[in-house]
């Protein structure tokens, strides 16, 4: 059994501990958090979408640190998960492959390209003492998300056409959030979701171009861009932001054209994922559950069987941080810019 800590317990701290409560295989022996009511129960950080932060894990059964350093020096502790605001992500993940723990970082990997840059390095080092780590890339491992990789992969429909990625939301309002400096907006926070998400199934673009506005935070609230993949390639573009109006939905979607297929994802519907080919339109069954849900088990499965993470790499998480800058980059230059 792994032995596990946490540190950070708002909105991803919470949902990992749900998700912990459920498993076998691991045990959270600790937890960290500056908050003290946070630190005891007494304040629960609430989830944007259902089935997030539950509030199912038992905080008087574990041990609590009021500071995160604390908890990695826990001699007990094997795995260390970090779920803290983005600006500390490489400060602690560095500090806990420094002590020898197994960690999973929540996304995006770092702030910036650099620091992004320098974790790879020490995640690097520390796989090569049998100590790994993993991004919390859920999207990689979300159901209908993992079969589009896969019909992908496999051309079970013929070469992908075109490929439209979505992901609006109001603003959290809460903490480091509120700093676009902090947090680097919601292209950095949430749009860095479908990113990587386009890096898995279509490899690193060549360029991206990329139009946005910040209306909450200095950082790019809202913002489209396009994937260049160069001739040949496929049409890529993602949408993505939180400057939506109070009460708007949290939307989550993706169209992919493929040669001889249409696929269709959309939280909101009942059946969320609907494949036309043929003249017909086909619910596909997807497993239940969200990608919280399988890459946890996933890594733990990594750590037991002492083989590196395969389907999402801290090299993963550092060149979606790359892009994202690329992206970025683009909106304040208004024009391409090469990845």
């Amino acid at each position: 059994m792994i032995k596990v800590g946490v540190i950070g317990i708002g909105m991803m701290g919470s949902t990992h501990l749900d998700i912990y409560s459920r498993l076998k295989q691991a045990r959270v022996v600790a937890i960290s958090d500056i908050d003290p009511d946070k630190l005891s129960g007494k304040a629960r950080a609430k989830g944007n979408i259902e089935g997030q932060a539950q509030g199912l894990f038992d905080m008087a059964a574990v041990r609590k640190h009021d500071e995160g350093m604390k908890l990695i020096a826990d001699e007990e502790v094997e795995l260390v998960d970090i779920c803290l605001p983005t600006p500390l992500h490489m400060k602690y993940a560095r500090a806990a492959l420094k002590a020898g723990k197994h960690v999973m970082v929540e996304k995006p990997l770092a702030r910036t390209r650099r620091e992004a840059d320098i974790l790879a390095q020490c995640a690097e080092e520390a796989e090569a003492a049998g100590i790994f780590s993993m991004p919390a890339m859920c999207m990689r491992f979300w159901p209908g998300w993992d079969w589009l990789k896969a019909a992908i992969v496999k051309e079970s429909y013929g070469r992908v056409l075109s490929a439209h990625f979505r992901r609006l939301v109001t603003h959290p309002a809460t903490g480091f959030y509120n700093s676009g400096e902090e947090c680097g907006g919601a292209l950095l926070d949430a749009h860095i979701h479908d990113t990587d998400f386009v890096q898995w199934c279509f490899g690193m673009p060549q360029s991206v171009s990329s139009h946005g506005y910040c209306k909450i935070t200095s950082g790019v609230d809202h913002v489209f861009t396009r994937y260049d993949f160069g001739s040949g390639g496929p049409m890529v573009t993602a949408e993505g932001g939180w400057a939506m109006a109070g009460g708007f939905p949290f939307t989550m979607q993706y169209t992919v054209n493929f040669e001889k297929a249409t696929a269709v994802y959309d939280n909101a519907a009942e059946a969320p994922l609907t494949l036309y080919r043929k003249g017909r339109a086909e619910a596909i069954s997807l497993a239940e559950g969200m990608g919280y849900d399988y890459e946890i088990p996933y890594f733990l499965d990594c750590i037991r069987k002492r083989q590196p993470p395969a389907t999402v790499t801290i090299a993963d998480g550092a060149r979606s941080v790359r892009i994202c800058a690329a992206e970025n980059a683009s909106v304040l230059k208004g024009r391409a810019v090469r990845v």
